[in-house]
């Protein structure tokens, strides 16, 4: 499954008396599900997602499922500290309807956790979920910081298909994608490259009376004969959709935004990003100048945020994130204890880094 291109890991929004605002959810997916980004990421860390009980863990991801666009790459923020209860959200979110699951390191008993269990973590969780996995690290937080080499070892195993590598160690990236070329994967995309998951495969093909794909070779639209015979870009038409095959591989993904350029020069495929809550567009036009291959674009886009993620996501944490989605038009609000509100002075302070950082 591609992974490609900006994802933000959306906020949970929450009352002022600390209940889901579930309306103001929706309402964000709604805005995201209309801008450039290639999915959304539910019960990512920005999402406060261990804050929350198991019961709005689970509503939270229908309500985001329910109102996010057909087209748009769903995954679900699914690792607990033990494999039996990641599976059980992993089933949930399968059923619900997502594509992927992004499942953190475990970290809590971090004395034990050593290769062998790290290893057996993944691996148990990889052979039972219902989904691709995606596996997250995220040092700043769980304290944990999984070896370039242990991900590569998992990288073989044939549903873990990629990485959320929130360190910010861009040499690090470039050891995992380096490490891992070797192995080789397609995808199925759109006719103009964009994801394709089974769910939107199913939708596709949902009242169309169809039951399976046709292979048409792009010789049949030429009339070549030259290419008659179907090659790596064929069409294969399911239902109502053209798609064909792209390779893939084990695709690494970032989650700083200050180094997004600096990442996806050392092999990073995309990026799920905090900073991309309140500033999306932003985000994606560091990653289509260097899709482009427009580095000069790309870095002077990279510089314009650089600063106030550094600021917003990095120091404020997502306080400053739900604060500057305010300030942006989405609905951030308050942040569950103990994480506390940002001060005035601070405020004042995120929308002055803001004013040309506006979407």
């Amino acid at each position: 499954m591609l992974l490609h291109g900006i994802f933000p890991p959306i906020t949970t929004p929450f009352y002022p008396d600390g209940n889901v605002y579930f309306k103001k959810l929706e309402s964000n997916v709604e805005r995201y599900s209309r801008t450039p980004c290639a999915g959304i990421v539910v019960l990512g860390s920005t999402g406060e997602a261990i804050l929350l009980s198991d019961q709005e863990r689970r509503d939270v991801l229908k309500s985001a499922r329910e109102a996010a666009a057909p087209n748009k790459v769903l995954i679900a923020g699914t690792g607990i500290e033990s494999a039996i209860e990641t599976l059980r959200l992993t089933e949930c979110a399968a059923e619900l309807g997502y594509d992927i699951a992004m499942v953190r390191t475990p970290h809590y008993y971090k004395k034990q956790m050593q290769l062998a269990n790290i290893l057996a973590f993944y691996r148990t969780v990889a052979d039972r979920s219902p989904l691709p996995v995606i596996i997250y690290n995220f040092p700043q937080a769980t304290g944990y910081d999984i070896p370039a080499e242990l991900v590569i070892e998992l990288a073989d195993h044939p549903n873990v298909i990629g990485i959320k590598e929130s360190s910010g160690d861009v040499e690090k990236v470039r050891k995992m994608v380096a490490g891992t070329r070797h192995i080789q994967r397609s995808a199925t995309v759109t006719e103009t490259f964009e994801a394709v998951t089974p769910r939107m495969l199913a939708a596709a093909t949902a009242g169309s009376g169809a039951e399976g794909g046709e292979l048409v070779s792009i010789a049949a639209s030429t009339g070549s004969p030259s290419l008659a015979k179907p090659s790596s870009s064929a069409i294969t038409i399911v239902g109502k959709m053209k798609t064909r095959q792209k390779e893939a591989g084990f695709q690494v993904m970032v989650g700083a935004a200050d180094k997004l350029h600096a990442s996806l020069e050392a092999g990073a495929v995309g990026a799920i990003l905090a900073f991309a809550c309140l500033a999306p567009t932003s985000c994606y036009e560091i990653y289509a100048a260097w899709k482009e291959g427009d580095a000069k674009l790309a870095q002077l886009k990279q510089e314009r945020i650089a600063r106030a993620s550094q600021r917003v996501v990095g120091e404020l944490g997502i306080p400053g994130v739900k604060h500057a989605m305010d300030f942006n038009g989405y609905f951030g609000g308050p942040a569950r204890l103990p994480l506390l509100p940002l001060t005035g002075d601070v405020k004042a302070d995120v929308e002055q880094m803001l004013a040309d950082v506006r979407n």
